[in-house]
Parts: structure tokens; C-alpha cells; sequence
């Protein structure tokens, strides 16, 4: 059944419609979805350019879904190779034969394979033979310079972002002031894991932190093995 249009029922004409909108040209910019919704004669003159604008639409569309396909690629790739780099860091924990060792190896690949500027690990078991190391320093859980560490140990859960002065004193000693950005890892009794950056924007709250998480969760469980051997 076909229904043909009266435009006796609408209150404005056809006329008054077309002197409204030649006062308002640019009334699509505001309302693109109806742009492409008319239907348009395949005539020269006004129409086409109307259609131009229809297929720029389109085409605009076409360049969005590029770009985020694009980011996803993007972004998979950078996953794909953080899920490599993550388990062969596991593997290098679990072949260690001492907690000095365990230590040297999560610092090691911190710094190499995912490119930490400054990378810290305090540990809550006294090593002596790290203390030379200047990644490295001891202090015992219930120390009073962990004070202001202690709502992140109770969590359990990595932060990204800026720190605090006095957190970034404490982890970074006289580097503080160059770190801008970190990521932080607590570990139930183990310690406290930083890799800091010198660029602000390159740790920030709210970015992922699965990685880190089965980072910490690696050398966590190759620290509680070469215990349980000794």
C-alpha cells in the first residue's frame, strides 16, 4: 500500500520550509543524521553539492573506523608483546637459586625489557649480599618510614601516577626529584616494587595493570619456593 504525501497537513509549506532553511544554511551541521536520510535527485546544481556533503559524512565515518582500527591493532600489539616479555620474566624468576638472585633478575628486566628509568625494590627480608646494590634496600614491614606505604600494602594493588614527595624520597633517595610518574607494586611479605620514569605521562592512574599485577604475583611465588627450599 502506498501512502502518498500531502503537505496540507503540516503546518509549514514547502516554500516556508526552503526560506527557513536558505536563512539557516548551516541547520545540517547541527542535524548531519538528517542530511543523510533525505532523499535526493541525481541533478547539477544544489543537490550535488548536498550530496558531496552526504559522502563526505561517509567518508568522515570511513576515517574514524580506520583510526580505531588502527588503535586496536595498535594496542594489541603493545599486549601481545607485554604478555611475552611477562612470561619470560617468570621464567627467569623461577630459575633463580636465591632470594639475591630472585631480586637481581625481576630488577634486571624491570630496567632492560620494560624500559624502567629508575627501578626500586624494598624488601622486608634483610639480604645482605644486595646491599651494594643501589635498587636495593631493607626495611622491615612494621617500619615507621613505611607509613605513608601502608593503605597501598593493606590493598595489595599496583598504582600508577604521580607520588607523593615523601613516597618518592623514600623509594628514589637522591633521584626523587627526577621521577615523575611511577608504578608500585606491594607485595604481602615481600616488599614494595617501583619502577619510576622520568616522564610524567608515561605511569598515570587509571592505565592497566594486569601486567604488573602477574609481575608481582611471579616473583612473589619465586620468593615463597626458594624459601620453603631453604
Amino acid at each position: 500500500m502506498s501512502v502518498d504525501y500531502d503537505d496540507s497537513t503540516e503546518k509549514l509549506g514547502a516554500h516556508e520550509v526552503a526560506a527557513w532553511l536558505r536563512r539557516h544554511p548551516n541547520f545540517l551541521l547541527q542535524f548531519p543524521d538528517l542530511a543523510q536520510s533525505l532523499v535526493l535527485p541525481r541533478d547539477n546544481g544544489q543537490t550535488a553539492s548536498l550530496a558531496s556533503y552526504q559522502l563526505e559524512i561517509l567518508r568522515e565515518k570511513n576515517r574514524e573506523l580506520g583510526r580505531r582500527l588502527h588503535t586496536l591493532a595498535a594496542n594489541a600489539q603493545d599486549n601481545e608483546r607485554l604478555a611475552v616479555r611477562t612470561h619470560q620474566l617468570a621464567l627467569a624468576l623461577m630459575k633463580q637459586g636465591s632470594a639475591a638472585d630472585t631480586l637481581r633478575a625481576m630488577a634486571a628486566s624491570l630496567t632492560e625489557d620494560f624500559q624502567g628509568d629508575l627501578v626500586r625494590i624494598v624488601s622486608f627480608r634483610d639480604l645482605p649480599d644486595l646491599d651494594a646494590a643501589e635498587w636495593y634496600q631493607h626495611l622491615p614491614p612494621d617500619s615507621p618510614r613505611l607509613a605513608g606505604f601502608q593503605d597501598l600494602l593493606a590493598s595489595g594493588e599496583p598504582v600508577c601516577g604521580r607520588l607523593h614527595p615523601d613516597k618518592n624520597a623514600l623509594l628514589y633517595g637522591v633521584r626523587a626529584e627526577d621521577v615523575q610518574s611511577s608504578a608500585l607494586l606491594s607485595l604481602a611479605g615481600v616488599g614494595l616494587v617501583a619502577v619510576g620514569s622520568f616522564d610524567g605521562n608515561r605511569f598515570f592512574p587509571g592505565m592497566g595493570t594486569m601486567f604488573l599485577s602477574m609481575m608481582g604475583e611471579a616473583l612473589a611465588v619465586a620468593l615463597q619456593r626458594e624459601s620453603a627450599a631453604g
